[in-house]
């Protein structure tokens, strides 16, 4: 059984900074891929960034040079660094664990940008 918990969403105004945390626990391969996708209200799901245990990454145009992705592999934990966050940024972001073709998922957590 694999387990998401995520933490760090809020209230920011327009500018402002957020770090995203996730922890994985469970039975996780070493080999995997974790990540955030966010999802606003009327919207689909999208993929905001991801990083491989190899340590590349995928990091969406949209917040390219503003959210930065990082990885702890000996604590199966997953960092999202978010700057300048822009009244578009607001969704409920959820953290992504891939461990082959499947898929895990955290509960979500809010974020909310003020303009």
């Amino acid at each position: 059984q694999v387990r998401l918990v995520e933490s760090g969403g809020g209230l920011v105004q327009a500018g402002g900074s957020l770090r995203l945390f996730c922890a994985a626990s469970g039975s996780i391969f070493s080999i995997n891929t974790m990540g955030w996708y966010r999802q606003a209200p009327g919207k689909q799901r999208e993929l905001v960034a991801n990083i491989r245990s190899d340590g590349s990454t995928n990091v969406a145009d949209s917040v390219k040079g503003r959210f930065t992705i990082s990885r702890d592999n000996a604590k199966n934990t997953v960092y999202l660094q978010m700057n300048s966050l822009k009244p578009e940024d607001t969704a409920v972001y959820y953290c992504n664990l891939r461990l082959g073709l499947v898929d895990y998922w955290g509960q979500g957590t809010q974020v909310t940008v003020s303009s």
